[in-house]
């Protein structure tokens, strides 16, 4: 910690806290939006899932700029929110391609 770094207040820890319980729950609306938009072939809800992983974005940037957390953890965090954008497309082809495979072989 540097000379007059207050490092993390109560106020940094209650806001950190809150942006990362932000963050989990844009990722799992991702997820979520995601997926049902697959199965029931809707653009509007694929769209509003690519509109909360934008928020998720947004939120990154915030605890990137906005928190005091250590640089590893912010890289983390970032690194996270990158990797959280391809496990739907990934997942969703894994699914068709074990369900095409499982067909073939009935």
């Amino acid at each position: 910690m540097k000379s007059g770094d207050l490092g993390m207040t109560p106020g940094a820890f209650l806001a950190t806290t809150g942006l990362l319980g932000l963050f989990v729950l844009a990722a799992g609306a991702y997820g979520a939006l995601y997926g049902i938009g697959r199965v029931q072939k809707s653009r509007r809800l694929l769209g509003a899932a690519f509109l909360t992983y934008a928020m998720l974005c947004a939120i990154v940037a915030g605890i990137v700029i906005a928190t005091p957390l250590g640089v590893g953890w912010k890289v983390l965090i970032g690194l996270s929110a990158l990797i959280y954008y391809a496990i739907p497309p990934v997942t969703w082809r894994h699914l068709q391609r074990t369900h095409r495979d499982h067909g073939a072989q009935a």
